[in-house]
């Protein structure tokens, strides 16, 4: 590789300030937040506009050097990390809010634009309306995230955040600007339907079938005023029916049920938290009884939730999870994420607890609801010493093992690091891998798109 010519031709496309390949800098992006081992990178660059994202693909098509397109760089799996080397795409400064269409309900956003920001741009300018943002640092890009079938507070009412994508511009991995959903045909963002629907080729692909440069998400009123039930129970086989009964109301904006060991009291317990929203007392007020009457009708202690943790379990986006960080000297944690069928949750759960005792590790679960229980996010927290090498294997181990359970017991891994990716892989229809395999080729003959990532 002819590295000096490759940066003297990435500094004319973007500017010698938005590349580099000095040691300083690629540090920062040879690792990610969770356990995966740091991998080198051979340059850093950040775009700012589509026509020198096109101008950076072209060059490592000549060159035939990896292309990794980076977000917030938050997904703790190590998507972002090069697995051959190569150069890093920083979108963070394509951060224009272009249109925020308040009658239609919608936003476009170059790929780069964080939760943070568009959340404070609509609190100021669209106060009735929200977005769909995830439990994370508001550094994460509303593009990562919903490539990536994130969810959050709103996804039990309306589904995960890749369902609220309207369309998508897309630099492909030979440099063609291709469009998708409605904008393909119109001038307007307002909808993927009715043409075939191609978006989903950019979906938890991770990068490999090209770059998103633009992206339309679908917005929603939002409610004046929002509470939160708080529930225990010991009834785990019961989960499942008690789900589908409050989502069956259609009250719930989000429920979420937590096992935890931490403290050891409440091993016995799994916590219920529904989340409520309206615009009016007496709306609340209905909202509340109904759901504490199901609550009390299957054997669920209501608890009041006060003070601090009140205040924890009422932040939007909510960061409890990222507690578990500090469960263990050195301040990591990774979780497993997963797709599991409602009526998997009983199982998921007493297995999770085994797999994390077995590594030594106090359990911690989480289960959020997915469009009105047809689906459930599953995750299983691992905590580990950053500074330990040996504490991050067994945070790896325990990852992996838990990924082979989701797969046995019938779910789905979510966004998932390259081990789990093979396993994925090696449970998936022949002919779904084969065409997987036909339809990356073809858009990526060169092989240049995040390789490594997603291999058949």
């Amino acid at each position: 590789m002819k590295k000096e010519s490759i940066l003297r031709d990435l500094e004319d496309i973007v500017g010698k300030d938005f590349v580099s390949n000095k040691s300083e800098d690629l540090f920062i992006y040879s690792q990610d937040p969770g356990a995966s081992e740091p991998r080198p990178v051979d340059f850093v660059v950040m775009p700012k506009t589509v026509e020198e994202i096109q101008e950076i693909v072209k060059l490592a098509n000549k060159e035939v050097i990896p292309l990794i397109p980076m977000g917030g760089g938050l997904t703790l799996s190590g998507l972002i990390l090069p697995v051959h080397k190569g150069i890093v795409m920083d979108m963070k400064r394509m951060d224009k809010i272009i249109e925020i269409n308040s009658l239609g309900r919608y936003a476009v956003l170059e790929a780069g634009v964080t939760t943070g920001s568009l959340v404070s741009y609509l609190n100021e300018h669209h106060p009735t309306l929200q977005a769909p943002i995830p439990d994370a640092p508001t550094s994460a890009t509303i593009a990562g995230n919903v490539l990536i079938h994130g969810s959050g507070s709103l996804s039990q009412k309306y589904g995960h955040h890749a369902s609220m994508i309207n369309g998508l511009e897309v630099v492909l991995p030979t440099g063609e600007i291709t469009k998708f959903g409605s904008y393909a045909i119109s001038e307007y963002w307002f909808s993927k339907a009715p043409i075939p629907d191609l978006i989903g080729l950019f979906t938890s692909s991770f990068g490999t079938m090209g770059i998103i440069t633009k992206v339309s998400i679908k917005l929603y009123p939002k409610p004046k005023e929002r509470d939160i039930i708080f529930g225990l129970s010991q009834d785990f086989d019961g989960l499942p029916n008690l789900m589908s009964k409050i989502t069956f109301t259609e009250f719930a904006e989000d429920v979420m049920i937590g096992h935890s060991h931490t403290p050891p009291n409440m091993k016995q317990f799994c916590a219920v938290m529904v989340y409520i929203t309206g615009n009016s007392k007496e709306e609340m007020d209905l909202k509340r009884s109904t759901i504490e009457t199901i609550f009390k009708e299957n054997n669920l202690q209501v608890a009041p939730i006060m003070g601090q943790t009140r205040t924890y379990l009422m932040d939007h986006p909510q960061y409890t999870a990222a507690f578990a960080s500090d469960w263990r000297k050195g301040g990591g944690f990774e979780y497993v994420g997963s797709f599991i069928p409602l009526e998997k949750i009983p199982e998921a759960i007493e297995k999770g607890v085994v797999i994390s005792e077995k590594y030594g590790l106090v359990p911690s679960l989480l289960c959020r609801i997915i469009g009105s229980g047809h689906a459930v996010m599953f995750s299983v927290t691992f905590p580990f010493n950053r500074a330990d090498p040996a504490d991050r294997k067994n945070a790896r181990e325990g990852l992996e093992e838990t990924n082979k359970m989701v797969l046995e017991i019938g779910g789905v891994p979510w966004k998932t690091e390259l081990t789990g990716q093979k396993l994925t892989m090696e449970k998936a229809d022949p002919q779904y891998k084969k065409l997987f395999k036909r339809v990356r080729n073809l858009l990526d003959p060169n092989g240049i798109m995040n390789p490594g990532n997603w291999e058949v």
